[in-house]
């Protein structure tokens, strides 16, 4: 059950997303999560940040979206009053880092850098360039090569994942820039970019006008994703984007993940990504094979 994604080794290929599960210790007392992979911390950025209005979140048909603005009590605060916590447990802690400029990830890498319990980064480059205009760090290869460049240069210690945005025209070519400028894993991908009115009151459903869809409706959608950038680069693939059972994670393998992230499954069971870690060795042998290798060798053999 165990996978590597570039230098580091998980018990299994199931993690838990970013933004979905707090910093871990929110589902410590509901998860297991030395069962688990390992997860990903809600977005942390160099000053603390408020976020967005409520309401934040709002069901919709094959989903969720979300508008929580990137709420974390910074880099900093996370270091002194999380981290340690989170070292009681023994599972993989990846840190999702984000900024509105090149310097400010850098500055949070570092603060990270400096301490001791995580076994990542995950670099969101979802986020608008405030020193370009506005545009999307991962919209332009250019940028995301700038960016990861500087991250890599500022996170020496430990790998560095990075979180692509499913907003381009070609996924190939950012995942090539991506890897190229040093990240040692892909997260494909990001959410989408989506709306919610309510035609009687003439308002968002939210308290931003947008939001950010994902639940299964985004899973055929992502699942190309992973494949146009899986057929692009060696690196690794870690897959997320509507995962509820263990056909789905099987099935994002198969076209090239070597692990996938369970998000809004969460919100509606939190221990889904538990679950799934033990209904998994089971789906395998149901169909007679050991390894996740065998799964993607076997569609690469069909589909050439």
């Amino acid at each position: 059950m165990s996978v590597a994604i570039g230098a580091l080794r998980l018990r299994n290929p199931i993690l838990a997303a970013s933004g979905t599960f707090g910093y871990g210790l929110e589902f410590a007392h509901l998860v297991n999560l030395e069962k688990i992979g390992g997860f990903v911390t809600k977005g942390l950025s160099r000053e603390p940040m408020e976020g967005a209005p409520g309401p934040r979140l709002s069901v919709t048909a094959g989903g969720m979206l979300n508008a929580v603005g990137l709420q974390n009590v910074g880099v900093k605060a996370f270091v002194r009053e999380k981290l340690p916590l989170l070292k009681r447990y023994d599972t993989a802690v990846i840190a999702n880092v984000f900024g509105y400029s090149i310097a400010e990830y850098g500055e949070a890498l570092r603060v990270l850098e400096d301490a001791e319990g995580l076994a990542g980064y995950e670099l969101n480059i979802s986020c608008p360039n405030v020193k370009r205009g506005g545009a999307q760090f991962g919209s332009d290869p250019l940028l995301v090569a700038e960016v990861v460049g500087a991250a890599r240069k500022a996170a020496g210690r430990r790998p560095l994942w990075v979180k692509l945005s499913p907003l381009v025209t070609d996924i190939a070519t950012i995942a090539r820039a991506a890897a190229e400028a040093g990240a040692d894993a892909l997260t494909v991908a990001n959410t989408y970019p989506a709306m919610s009115v309510d035609y009687r009151t003439g308002k968002s459903r939210l308290g931003n006008q947008t939001a950010g869809l994902s639940g299964p409706a985004i899973k055929p959608i992502t699942m190309r994703l992973v494949w146009e950038a899986a057929k692009a680069v060696s690196t690794p693939i870690v897959a997320l984007g509507g995962i509820e059972t263990v056909n789905d994670v099987l099935e994002y393998m198969t076209v090239g993940a070597s692990a996938v992230q369970v998000g809004t499954a969460s919100f509606a069971d939190p221990r889904a990504s538990e679950a799934l870690v033990e209904r998994l060795a089971k789906a395998l042998f149901d169909v007679k094979m050991f390894t996740f290798n065998e799964i993607r060798a076997n569609f690469l053999s069909q589909s050439g």
